[in-house]
Protein backbone atom coordinates (compact mmCIF):
# COMPACT_ATOMS: atom_id res chain seq x y z
CA UNK A 1 0.00 0.00 0.00
CA UNK A 2 3.03 2.78 0.92
CA UNK A 3 4.14 2.12 -2.74
CA UNK A 4 0.82 2.95 -4.27
CA UNK A 5 0.59 5.49 -2.27
CA UNK A 6 3.71 7.44 -3.74
CA UNK A 7 1.71 7.62 -7.02
CA UNK A 8 0.67 10.99 -6.54
CA UNK A 9 -0.25 12.01 -10.11
CA UNK A 10 1.73 15.44 -10.30
CA UNK A 11 5.35 14.16 -10.51
CA UNK A 12 6.71 12.68 -13.88
CA UNK A 13 2.79 10.80 -14.36
CA UNK A 14 2.72 7.83 -16.58
CA UNK A 15 0.40 5.62 -17.88
CA UNK A 16 -0.05 2.88 -16.20
CA UNK A 17 1.20 3.83 -12.75
CA UNK A 18 -2.42 3.34 -11.14
CA UNK A 19 -3.41 0.10 -10.06
CA UNK A 20 -6.83 -0.64 -10.47
CA UNK A 21 -6.51 -4.52 -9.96
CA UNK A 22 -9.51 -5.88 -8.05
CA UNK A 23 -8.83 -7.46 -4.90
CA UNK A 24 -9.03 -11.25 -3.93
CA UNK A 25 -13.13 -11.32 -4.12
CA UNK A 26 -13.09 -11.66 -7.72
CA UNK A 27 -16.69 -10.71 -9.52
CA UNK A 28 -18.15 -11.72 -12.87
CA UNK A 29 -16.98 -9.44 -15.27
CA UNK A 30 -19.72 -7.86 -17.33
CA UNK A 31 -18.88 -5.81 -20.78
CA UNK A 32 -21.46 -5.84 -24.00
CA UNK A 33 -20.86 -7.41 -26.86
CA UNK A 34 -21.22 -5.17 -30.00
CA UNK A 35 -19.83 -7.88 -32.80
CA UNK A 36 -22.42 -10.62 -32.85
CA UNK A 37 -25.37 -10.30 -34.88
CA UNK A 38 -28.03 -11.89 -32.21
CA UNK A 39 -27.67 -12.54 -28.59
CA UNK A 40 -29.31 -13.81 -25.71
CA UNK A 41 -31.24 -11.39 -23.49
CA UNK A 42 -31.91 -11.98 -19.93
CA UNK A 43 -35.09 -13.46 -19.84
CA UNK A 44 -34.01 -15.83 -22.09
CA UNK A 45 -34.88 -14.79 -25.96
CA UNK A 46 -32.69 -14.76 -28.90
CA UNK A 47 -33.28 -11.91 -30.55
CA UNK A 48 -31.20 -9.55 -32.90
CA UNK A 49 -28.26 -7.31 -31.44
CA UNK A 50 -28.96 -3.98 -33.38
CA UNK A 51 -25.87 -1.64 -31.49
CA UNK A 52 -25.25 1.90 -32.68
CA UNK A 53 -22.59 4.14 -33.31
CA UNK A 54 -23.50 7.56 -32.64
CA UNK A 55 -21.02 10.86 -32.60
CA UNK A 56 -21.02 12.64 -29.89
CA UNK A 57 -22.75 16.46 -29.68
CA UNK A 58 -19.30 17.93 -27.91
CA UNK A 59 -16.25 15.60 -28.67
CA UNK A 60 -17.29 13.95 -32.02
CA UNK A 61 -15.91 11.04 -31.04
CA UNK A 62 -17.75 7.80 -31.83
CA UNK A 63 -19.74 6.41 -29.10
CA UNK A 64 -21.16 2.74 -29.13
CA UNK A 65 -24.52 2.34 -27.68
CA UNK A 66 -25.69 -1.22 -26.97
CA UNK A 67 -28.79 -3.11 -27.96
CA UNK A 68 -30.41 -3.33 -24.67
CA UNK A 69 -33.88 -3.57 -26.28
CA UNK A 70 -34.59 -6.11 -28.87
CA UNK A 71 -35.20 -8.76 -26.55
CA UNK A 72 -37.69 -7.12 -23.91
CA UNK A 73 -40.15 -7.36 -22.51
CA UNK A 74 -41.28 -11.10 -22.40
CA UNK A 75 -44.78 -10.98 -20.82
CA UNK A 76 -47.87 -13.39 -20.31
CA UNK A 77 -50.84 -12.28 -21.09
CA UNK A 78 -53.20 -15.59 -21.77
CA UNK A 79 -54.20 -18.82 -19.86
CA UNK A 80 -51.75 -21.34 -22.16
CA UNK A 81 -48.36 -20.31 -21.26
CA UNK A 82 -47.34 -23.27 -24.63
CA UNK A 83 -49.12 -21.46 -26.66
CA UNK A 84 -47.27 -18.29 -28.77
CA UNK A 85 -50.27 -16.46 -29.15
CA UNK A 86 -50.73 -16.07 -25.48
CA UNK A 87 -47.42 -14.30 -24.64
CA UNK A 88 -47.52 -10.35 -25.82
CA UNK A 89 -45.62 -9.96 -29.17
CA UNK A 90 -41.95 -9.05 -29.06
CA UNK A 91 -41.98 -7.53 -32.50
CA UNK A 92 -38.82 -5.98 -32.37
CA UNK A 93 -38.59 -5.03 -29.25
CA UNK A 94 -39.04 -2.00 -26.14
CA UNK A 95 -37.34 0.29 -24.87
CA UNK A 96 -37.23 0.74 -21.41
CA UNK A 97 -40.93 2.37 -20.45
CA UNK A 98 -39.51 4.89 -18.52
CA UNK A 99 -36.49 5.53 -20.08
CA UNK A 100 -36.67 5.31 -23.64
CA UNK A 101 -34.31 8.37 -24.51
CA UNK A 102 -30.98 7.01 -22.18
CA UNK A 103 -30.43 4.69 -19.38
CA UNK A 104 -27.17 6.38 -17.50
CA UNK A 105 -25.54 4.49 -15.25
CA UNK A 106 -23.78 6.70 -12.64
CA UNK A 107 -20.91 5.65 -10.76
CA UNK A 108 -20.17 7.60 -7.27
CA UNK A 109 -18.09 6.57 -3.76
CA UNK A 110 -20.43 5.24 -1.22
CA UNK A 111 -19.48 8.50 0.64
CA UNK A 112 -21.41 10.67 -1.83
CA UNK A 113 -24.98 12.24 -1.12
CA UNK A 114 -25.05 14.67 -3.53
CA UNK A 115 -24.73 13.69 -7.22
CA UNK A 116 -28.32 11.67 -7.54
CA UNK A 117 -29.84 14.56 -5.77
CA UNK A 118 -28.58 16.97 -8.30
CA UNK A 119 -28.91 15.25 -11.25
CA UNK A 120 -32.36 14.12 -10.54
CA UNK A 121 -33.58 17.87 -8.97
CA UNK A 122 -32.02 19.26 -12.37
CA UNK A 123 -33.99 16.97 -14.72
CA UNK A 124 -37.24 17.17 -12.71
CA UNK A 125 -36.68 21.52 -13.25
CA UNK A 126 -36.56 21.02 -17.04
CA UNK A 127 -39.13 18.70 -16.84
CA UNK A 128 -36.94 16.03 -19.28
CA UNK A 129 -38.83 12.45 -19.66
CA UNK A 130 -37.47 9.86 -21.02
CA UNK A 131 -33.47 9.82 -18.77
CA UNK A 132 -32.83 7.58 -15.79
CA UNK A 133 -29.94 7.11 -13.70
CA UNK A 134 -28.18 3.91 -12.23
CA UNK A 135 -26.29 4.44 -8.97
CA UNK A 136 -23.80 1.83 -8.03
CA UNK A 137 -21.62 3.33 -5.13
CA UNK A 138 -17.78 2.26 -4.78
CA UNK A 139 -17.50 1.02 -1.43
CA UNK A 140 -15.27 3.81 0.52
CA UNK A 141 -14.58 2.19 3.90
CA UNK A 142 -11.62 4.80 5.17
CA UNK A 143 -13.55 8.52 4.26
CA UNK A 144 -10.52 10.29 6.17
CA UNK A 145 -9.20 12.97 3.83
CA UNK A 146 -7.83 15.05 6.95
CA UNK A 147 -3.89 14.86 5.10
CA UNK A 148 -2.35 13.91 1.68
CA UNK A 149 -1.88 10.75 2.41
CA UNK A 150 -5.50 10.14 3.66
CA UNK A 151 -6.34 11.58 0.12
CA UNK A 152 -3.93 9.16 -1.90
CA UNK A 153 -4.95 6.05 0.09
CA UNK A 154 -8.89 7.23 -0.73
CA UNK A 155 -7.79 6.80 -4.43
CA UNK A 156 -6.18 3.54 -3.94
CA UNK A 157 -9.33 2.74 -2.41
CA UNK A 158 -11.37 3.67 -5.13
CA UNK A 159 -9.36 1.85 -7.68
CA UNK A 160 -9.46 -1.46 -5.91
CA UNK A 161 -13.62 -1.21 -5.79
CA UNK A 162 -14.26 0.61 -9.04
CA UNK A 163 -14.40 -2.43 -11.81
CA UNK A 164 -16.41 -4.47 -8.66
CA UNK A 165 -19.06 -1.12 -9.14
CA UNK A 166 -19.09 -1.26 -12.87
CA UNK A 167 -19.82 -4.90 -12.56
CA UNK A 168 -23.07 -4.26 -10.77
CA UNK A 169 -24.58 -1.11 -12.34
CA UNK A 170 -24.20 -3.22 -15.60
CA UNK A 171 -26.46 -5.88 -14.77
CA UNK A 172 -29.12 -2.77 -15.19
CA UNK A 173 -27.93 -2.80 -18.63
CA UNK A 174 -27.32 0.77 -19.03
CA UNK A 175 -25.98 2.37 -22.33
CA UNK A 176 -23.36 5.01 -21.08
CA UNK A 177 -21.97 6.09 -17.57
CA UNK A 178 -21.29 8.75 -16.12
CA UNK A 179 -18.38 9.35 -13.38
CA UNK A 180 -19.79 11.08 -10.75
CA UNK A 181 -16.79 11.59 -8.51
CA UNK A 182 -14.34 13.76 -9.63
CA UNK A 183 -10.85 13.61 -8.10
CA UNK A 184 -9.83 10.67 -9.93
CA UNK A 185 -10.45 11.84 -13.49
CA UNK A 186 -8.15 14.82 -12.98
CA UNK A 187 -5.24 12.74 -11.14
CA UNK A 188 -2.40 12.83 -13.24
CA UNK A 189 -3.84 15.79 -15.99
CA UNK A 190 -5.14 15.03 -19.49
CA UNK A 191 -3.44 11.92 -20.02
CA UNK A 192 -4.50 10.61 -16.76
CA UNK A 193 -7.90 11.17 -17.43
CA UNK A 194 -8.05 9.66 -20.72
CA UNK A 195 -6.32 6.44 -19.20
CA UNK A 196 -8.70 6.55 -16.74
CA UNK A 197 -11.45 6.48 -19.54
CA UNK A 198 -9.86 3.80 -21.24
CA UNK A 199 -9.90 1.39 -18.61
CA UNK A 200 -13.90 2.22 -17.89
CA UNK A 201 -14.33 1.02 -21.65
CA UNK A 202 -12.34 -1.82 -21.78
CA UNK A 203 -13.98 -2.90 -18.49
CA UNK A 204 -17.79 -2.81 -19.28
CA UNK A 205 -18.00 -1.81 -23.56
CA UNK A 206 -19.57 1.89 -22.56
CA UNK A 207 -18.35 5.31 -23.37
CA UNK A 208 -17.93 7.42 -20.30
CA UNK A 209 -18.11 10.74 -18.78
CA UNK A 210 -16.11 12.62 -16.73
CA UNK A 211 -16.10 15.99 -14.51
CA UNK A 212 -12.31 16.92 -15.74
CA UNK A 213 -13.43 16.54 -19.72
CA UNK A 214 -16.97 18.01 -18.82
CA UNK A 215 -15.15 21.02 -17.22
CA UNK A 216 -13.05 21.29 -20.80
CA UNK A 217 -15.87 21.47 -23.26
CA UNK A 218 -17.47 23.86 -20.31
CA UNK A 219 -14.87 26.52 -20.51
CA UNK A 220 -14.19 25.87 -24.18
CA UNK A 221 -17.79 27.01 -24.68
CA UNK A 222 -17.12 30.30 -23.07
CA UNK A 223 -13.75 30.57 -24.62
CA UNK A 224 -12.09 31.24 -20.89
CA UNK A 225 -8.64 30.32 -20.29
CA UNK A 226 -7.85 32.29 -16.70
CA UNK A 227 -9.71 30.74 -14.04
CA UNK A 228 -10.21 30.21 -10.43
CA UNK A 229 -10.63 27.17 -8.58
CA UNK A 230 -12.56 25.74 -5.53
CA UNK A 231 -12.01 21.91 -3.88
CA UNK A 232 -12.65 20.30 -1.41
CA UNK A 233 -9.63 18.80 -1.47
CA UNK A 234 -6.31 18.72 0.22
CA UNK A 235 -2.94 20.39 -1.83
CA UNK A 236 -2.30 16.94 -3.41
CA UNK A 237 -5.74 16.57 -5.35
CA UNK A 238 -5.29 21.06 -5.60
CA UNK A 239 -2.08 19.76 -7.36
CA UNK A 240 -3.61 17.06 -9.42
CA UNK A 241 -6.74 19.51 -10.61
CA UNK A 242 -3.97 22.51 -11.55
CA UNK A 243 -2.04 20.03 -13.44
CA UNK A 244 -5.18 18.75 -15.60
CA UNK A 245 -6.13 22.62 -16.63
CA UNK A 246 -2.62 24.38 -17.61
CA UNK A 247 -2.42 20.86 -19.72
CA UNK A 248 -5.56 21.75 -22.05
CA UNK A 249 -4.65 25.29 -21.65
CA UNK A 250 -5.81 27.24 -19.31
CA UNK A 251 -4.04 29.78 -16.80
CA UNK A 252 -5.02 29.07 -13.04
CA UNK A 253 -4.87 32.57 -11.19
CA UNK A 254 -6.08 31.41 -7.88
CA UNK A 255 -6.89 28.28 -6.46
CA UNK A 256 -9.01 27.43 -3.01
CA UNK A 257 -8.87 23.90 -1.19
CA UNK A 258 -11.09 23.41 1.71
CA UNK A 259 -9.48 20.89 2.82
CA UNK A 260 -12.45 18.76 4.40
CA UNK A 261 -11.75 16.29 6.75
CA UNK A 262 -13.18 13.39 5.19
CA UNK A 263 -15.13 12.58 2.35
CA UNK A 264 -18.40 12.19 4.14
CA UNK A 265 -17.90 15.97 5.24
CA UNK A 266 -17.95 17.15 1.89
CA UNK A 267 -21.61 17.20 1.89
CA UNK A 268 -22.02 19.67 5.04
CA UNK A 269 -20.05 22.50 4.10
CA UNK A 270 -22.78 25.00 3.89
CA UNK A 271 -23.50 26.88 1.11
CA UNK A 272 -22.78 30.48 2.14
CA UNK A 273 -19.16 28.94 3.05
CA UNK A 274 -18.39 28.29 -0.95
CA UNK A 275 -19.90 31.77 -1.58
CA UNK A 276 -17.66 33.53 0.82
CA UNK A 277 -14.67 31.74 -0.48
CA UNK A 278 -16.21 32.65 -4.24
CA UNK A 279 -16.53 36.46 -3.19
CA UNK A 280 -13.35 36.84 -1.25
CA UNK A 281 -11.05 34.18 -2.50
CA UNK A 282 -11.17 33.52 -6.49
CA UNK A 283 -13.34 36.30 -7.84
CA UNK A 284 -11.15 39.43 -9.37
CA UNK A 285 -11.05 41.41 -12.82
CA UNK A 286 -8.47 39.01 -13.63
CA UNK A 287 -10.37 35.82 -14.09
CA UNK A 288 -13.13 34.48 -17.18
CA UNK A 289 -14.64 32.06 -15.41
CA UNK A 290 -15.08 30.18 -11.95
CA UNK A 291 -14.90 26.83 -11.48
CA UNK A 292 -16.06 23.96 -8.82
CA UNK A 293 -14.74 20.68 -8.09
CA UNK A 294 -15.49 18.15 -5.62
CA UNK A 295 -19.32 16.29 -6.52
CA UNK A 296 -20.30 16.12 -3.46
CA UNK A 297 -19.92 19.71 -2.58
CA UNK A 298 -23.33 21.60 -3.70
CA UNK A 299 -23.04 24.64 -5.24
CA UNK A 300 -25.10 24.11 -8.69
CA UNK A 301 -27.72 26.74 -7.22
CA UNK A 302 -25.18 29.20 -5.70
CA UNK A 303 -23.16 29.18 -9.13
CA UNK A 304 -26.40 29.99 -10.95
CA UNK A 305 -26.76 33.16 -8.98
CA UNK A 306 -23.73 34.69 -8.41
CA UNK A 307 -22.63 33.81 -12.09
CA UNK A 308 -25.64 36.60 -13.09
CA UNK A 309 -24.44 38.75 -9.99
CA UNK A 310 -20.69 38.62 -11.01
CA UNK A 311 -20.89 38.91 -15.21
CA UNK A 312 -19.13 35.39 -15.12
CA UNK A 313 -19.74 31.75 -15.76
CA UNK A 314 -19.12 30.01 -12.78
CA UNK A 315 -18.70 25.89 -13.75
CA UNK A 316 -20.16 23.54 -11.26
CA UNK A 317 -19.36 20.27 -11.73
CA UNK A 318 -22.30 17.91 -11.33
CA UNK A 319 -23.83 20.83 -13.66
CA UNK A 320 -21.28 20.30 -16.14
CA UNK A 321 -20.67 16.42 -15.87
CA UNK A 322 -24.77 16.08 -16.68
CA UNK A 323 -24.64 18.98 -19.10
CA UNK A 324 -21.75 16.76 -20.65
CA UNK A 325 -23.04 12.92 -20.60
CA UNK A 326 -26.70 14.78 -22.16
CA UNK A 327 -24.96 16.48 -24.79
CA UNK A 328 -22.93 13.77 -25.80
CA UNK A 329 -25.75 11.39 -26.23
CA UNK A 330 -28.01 13.73 -28.25
CA UNK A 331 -30.29 15.12 -25.58
CA UNK A 332 -30.02 18.88 -26.28
CA UNK A 333 -33.20 20.27 -23.53
CA UNK A 334 -32.14 23.23 -22.10
CA UNK A 335 -32.28 23.26 -17.95
CA UNK A 336 -33.04 26.49 -15.64
CA UNK A 337 -31.87 27.29 -12.85
CA UNK A 338 -28.64 25.53 -13.12
CA UNK A 339 -26.29 27.62 -14.69
CA UNK A 340 -25.86 29.05 -17.80
CA UNK A 341 -23.62 25.73 -19.42
CA UNK A 342 -27.31 24.31 -19.24
CA UNK A 343 -29.32 27.05 -20.19
CA UNK A 344 -27.49 28.72 -23.18
CA UNK A 345 -25.47 25.54 -24.63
Amino acid sequence: MAKEAQVDGVSDFKIGQRNFALGEEQEQRLCYDFETPTKIYTNGVEAPNRTQVITGGLTSEEIKIPDVNSGYPKAFRGTDVENPDHWFPIGEGQRDFLEYRRKFAVIIPSTNTTVEYDFWKMLFKAGIQGVGFHSGGILISAPRLSSDEDMLEFLNQFRREIFRTVDRVMTAEPEYIIMGMSLETFFGGWEGNKEFKKEISDRCGLSCATGAEACKFALEKFNAKNIAILTPYQEIGDRNVVKFFEEIGCCVKRIHGLKCGSATDIAHVDQAWSEEVIREKLNGDDIDAIVQCGTNLSLIEVADRLEQELGKPIIAINAATLWFALRQNGINDPIPSSTRLLREF
